[in-house]
């Protein structure tokens, strides 16, 4: 189980930390002219906290894990857990958003896709 987790973090984290650098670094502006559109609705620091919150959910679907079997440290596994469970809120939540702006049909398999991997390592987590 513990490599399972391993390649299902890894993916998350390819996918969050690659945006999150987005969000952190550019403008409103520049992020809206990527395609997304939510930003134009949403101040910047709720944008950059998104931004890191995603950046800390990526790195500990794969830190977590990895410390709390090469250490044995239990807690760092516990919040790996915690990781793969924010981000799958994070994509819960992102496609609320994406159906009450419209755009669910562009997103959906974004959104149902990043959803079922982040559940898929909290089930893997919890069985570490």
């Amino acid at each position: 189980m513990f490599y399972a987790s391993l390649v299902l973090g890894a993916l998350l984290a390819f996918v969050f930390i690659g945006a999150s650098r987005a969000k952190i670094t550019k403008s409103l502006d520049e992020l809206a002219a990527a395609g997304q559109g939510w930003v134009k609705q949403t101040s910047l620091p709720i944008v950059r906290l998104v931004g890191v919150l995603e950046l800390l959910g990526g790195v500990g679907v794969v830190a977590g894990p990895l410390a709390g079997f090469a250490m044995g440290w239990d807690w760092a596994t516990a919040l790996g857990l915690a990781a793969a469970a924010g981000l799958a809120l994070t994509m819960a939540v992102a496609a609320i958003l994406h159906i009450a702006r419209g755009e669910f049909k562009y997103t959906w398999k974004m959104n149902l896709g990043l959803l079922a991997l982040a559940i898929a390592d909290v089930v893997v987590i919890a069985f570490i």
